[in-house]
């Protein structure tokens, strides 16, 4: 076993024996690539969705140093049709870039990865004699010449440089040179039957085309067909809440949410599991250098920035073209540009069916807030905490205070939205409900039987709380939103708590630009 090649299957072996998800559906994948145009990857994922763990299974899967049949058997990958082809049939490089950023911290940095690594390998082949002037591409030419074996080479942490150095510097010229000479020359077929990398950030563009073109990307804006693979689905969180006691309905609300290509409905994976190890949900997000790295962008407000965060607070999607994004986050230059990088980074997920963004859970929705906070836009970061004394308003029926908490939150968000209509009305609406989403599912326009609701809040699962049921108008009496409320047929959702439904009727009056409120218990 050496520190680069044949490293075994010990790395996936602690997976299995923990809390593990079947997800070696991807290694037929992958195996669909090997040999083929197709054979070298670059998978992108978020922080926390399972990047290590995929890595250290391809490479318990393919390295012949060891027997892995016993690890797999149980596993979707074993009914595959290529599963005995491949099974521990190559040599395997694995290589943590992360192993060289926490050691080096200059531009000697390839230096040593070269070195290391040509080492290793010559290790493992003490009969194939490395020369003076090879550089590792050389030497495993030789290698694949003298054993006719080509080697399946997995990088994990790849953009790990790419984070650690900026653009221009020449550890970063020297990594993409390296990369070029390893992956994209006419011996790179030859010398890997497949190259798997992945990190947190797709390949960097240089002006319009990839440094790797040879590469299929598979990231959080384009999965391709490895979308199921990038996180948990509603069925697996389900099985798992029943296995171990959860509350299936508290998961979702803390950790679903992401749309990653045609699935709806992923869950962060590392956020579940802690979940179930802890016994209880909440927040495992840890603050990570990368969203460090961007908050003084959201703070220098691009294009109104800020105004799209508060609206993502607030329920709503906002538009985001991912196709300019340089894949570095040292080259930010428009608000597209550090949306799309926080989608990389898991803080927002992506629909590419309406090139748009939003915030996914409440999990990612406690972090906004905090890094809200951290930037000091303090007019939003009070309208949130007063959200707390709306909600409670509310539910106690005090009309007079629900008026002044609109009242504040509206002033308070002057400066984001324009408030000219009821439209503008219904988002600061959203804004200041911000906190019953903690205890409660917010619709905006909810569909009923003639028209829409303006704002419903219906009670998650578990909790002992009336439905709520906004109505919003301008320039009208009070009593006219509550009315129009009760003309409506509501949906089946809403129907079930007709014992347990609050009435709210807000209006404006753009003249003496006060709000009113109407509160009606129905029971």
């Amino acid at each position: 076993m050496g520190a680069y090649i044949n490293l075994g299957n010990f790395g996936f072996q602690r997976v299995r024996n923990s809390e593990y998800v079947d997800k070696s559906g991807l290694i037929a994948i992958v195996n669909g690539t090997l040999f083929t145009e197709r054979s070298f990857s670059c998978v992108s994922r978020s922080r926390r969705f399972g990047k290590s763990v995929a890595a250290k299974m391809l490479c318990a899967y393919y390295d012949q140093s060891c027997d892995s049949r016993h690890l797999f058997t149980d596993l979707e990958i074993a009914s595959d049709p290529s599963f005995e082809k491949h099974l521990n049939k190559y040599p395997v490089i694995f290589l943590d870039m992360t192993n060289f950023t926490t050691r080096f911290k200059d531009d000697s940095i390839m230096e040593h990865v070269q070195k290391e690594l040509k080492e290793d390998i010559h290790e493992a082949y003490p009969d194939i004699p490395v020369k003076d002037d090879d550089d590792l591409m050389a030497y495993l030419i030789r290698v694949t010449d003298s054993t006719h074996q080509p080697f399946i080479f997995i990088i994990d942490e790849w953009d790990a440089i790419c984070r650690e150095f900026k653009t221009g510097t020449h550890a970063m010229d020297e990594y993409v040179s390296w990369l070029r000479r390893m992956f994209k020359g006419s011996n790179s077929p030859q010398v890997f039957a497949g190259v798997y990398m992945t990190g947190i950030l797709p390949i960097k563009k240089y002006k319009t085309e990839s440094a790797l073109n040879n590469f299929i990307e598979y990231s959080m804006v384009e999965p391709r067909r490895m979308a199921p693979y990038f996180g948990f689905t509603m069925d697996e969180v389900r099985t798992l809440a029943e296995k171990h006691g959860m509350d299936f309905a508290e998961l979702e609300k803390w950790y679903d949410g992401y749309q990653i290509g045609d699935e709806n409905s992923m869950f962060n994976p590392n956020s579940v599991i802690q979940a179930i190890d802890a016994g209880r949900c909440r927040s495992f997000w840890a603050t990570t250098g990368s969203y460090d790295a961007v908050a003084h962008y959201i703070q220098m407000n691009y294009e109104g920035l800020k105004d799209d965060v508060v609206q993502m607070l607030a329920g709503k999607h906002c538009a985001v073209n991912p196709t300019g994004f340089q894949n570095d986050m040292s080259v930010i230059y428009t608000k597209d540009d550090v949306l799309t990088l926080l989608i990389h980074l898991g803080y927002l997920s992506y629909d590419w069916q309406e090139n748009e963004c939003y915030i996914p859970n409440l999990e990612v929705a406690g972090e906004m807030v905090n890094a809200i906070k951290m930037n000091n836009w303090s007019h939003v970061a009070g309208a949130i905490e007063k959200s707390k004394q709306l909600l409670q308003a509310t539910l106690r029926g005090d009309e007079d205070a629900v008026a002044r908490g609109v009242d504040a939150a509206h002033d308070e968000n002057t400066s984001i939205l324009s408030y000219n209509d009821e439209n503008s009305l219904a988002c600061v609406l959203s804004i200041a409900y911000y906190y019953a989403s903690n205890d409660y599912i917010i619709h905006r326009e909810l569909a009923t039987g003639k028209g829409f609701a303006d704002l419903v809040l219906i009670p998650r699962k578990n909790v002992d709380s009336p439905a709520i049921v906004i109505e919003l108008k301008y320039d009208k009496a009070v009593d006219t939103a509550i009315e129009q409320i009760k003309r409506r047929q509501y949906p089946d959702k809403v129907a079930q708590y007709a014992d347990r439904l609050l009435l709210v009727g807000i209006t404006y009056d753009r003249e003496s630009k006060q709000h009113h409120c109407r509160i009606e218990r129905l029971a």
